[in-house]
């Protein structure tokens, strides 16, 4: 196995190319950790902010992190041919599994927002042997009705294809005060991303279909995330009423819903301070504590998020993982633990 494979990729996938950029290199038996961008932006535009945070370096130093670009969204992507065939959701997250045997990953922790947030849902749902924990910010887990298809559609036709991923991933607050924020993005949006591809990746998130999960004891044969979930979404934040409505529909012992105040529709990007303090607490309850370098991080912050963030109930998983995983072998699990 590499020591090292910081840089860019591009995997080969049943659905694909898709490019990848690795920071950093496997420590050990810890989970990678694995992120993916909402739609109209790709993994720079999404994460930077968040990944580049002081505090939040003290904790990926201890990990291996893999930054997945949906198709044709990274900067510079090629224009996909006219006719191509985007891959939809369910292929989007079936895509990932070459990338976790590629790099020789045991299993991964998520960290996705809006259209990412769907995908990396379904990936655990389909590949759950894989997925050790997921961050899921501003995810919708339902599928479009066809007034919200219709009202879409036209709203395309009447504004340009940056306002409308803008009023996907800002709150209404945020776009009538048209922040610095709000305008770097519009900018953005508009030139880094190729505006054929994203419309493409538009439309297949807008034709989503429900994530097919309920909270157990609920239905026969209830579907749910197994792994320990944090959901995260900012007051008034356009997904709020998605979010809420996930959250409903999981295991309340292993999912932790963090509401964040004065965050906005990106709160990885206003918000980088509270939401690393979120994610430390969270890996903590999984058992994976990135050791003494956390001290420093420890004493730059009040424990004021414990009682919001950490994870109720949740167990490290020292199991191994079940067998069913035949794709990828059996996957033996041992927790690390440091003190």
């Amino acid at each position: 196995m590499p020591e090292c494979w910081d840089g860019e990729h591009d995997i080969e996938t049943p659905y694909g190319l898709l490019h990848v950029v690795i920071r950093g290199s496997p420590k050990g038996n810890r989970p990678a950790i694995l992120t993916y961008h909402d739609v109209g932006l790709n993994h720079k535009l999404c994460f930077n902010t968040f990944f580049n945070y002081e505090d939040m370096q003290e904790i990926t130093k201890h990990f291996v992190v893999c930054h997945v670009d949906a198709p044709g969204q990274q900067a510079g992507a090629s224009q996909f041919p006219q006719g191509y065939q985007y891959p939809s959701m369910d292929q989007l997250a079936a895509m990932l599994p070459s990338v976790v045997q590629h790099f020789g990953f045991k299993y991964v922790i998520g960290i996705g927002v809006g259209a990412g947030a769907y995908v990396l849902a379904k990936f655990a749902l389909i590949f759950p042997d894989l997925v050790e924990g997921l961050v899921l910010m501003n995810i919708d887990p339902n599928g479009k009705g066809w007034i919200d298809w219709a009202a879409a559609k036209l709203s395309g036709l009447t504004s340009t294809l940056p306002d409308t991923v803008l009023s996907h991933l800002f709150s209404q607050e945020e776009l009538v005060n048209n922040t610095e924020l709000v305008q770097s993005y519009r900018q953005q949006i508009g030139s880094v991303v190729n505006q054929f591809n994203l419309q493409l990746f538009l439309n297949m998130y807008n034709s989503r279909r429900d994530l097919d999960i309920n909270r157990p004891g609920t239905v026969p044969n209830a579907k749910t995330l197994r792994c320990p979930v944090m959901l995260v979404v900012g007051d008034n934040a356009p997904a709020e009423e998605g979010v809420v409505e996930c959250n409903s529909k999981l295991d309340p012992t292993n999912t932790t819903f963090l509401k964040m105040a004065d965050s906005g529709g990106l709160p990885q990007v206003t918000q980088p301070g509270k939401l690393t303090e979120a994610f430390k607490y969270f890996l903590q309850g999984m058992g994976y504590m990135p050791s003494a370098s956390m001290t420093r991080l420890a004493r730059s912050r009040t424990a004021s998020l414990t009682s919001a963030s950490s994870v109720e109930g949740a167990r490290p998983r020292a199991c191994t993982h079940s067998e069913s995983s035949e794709a990828m072998g059996q996957i033996n699990h041992t927790m690390e633990v440091s003190c």
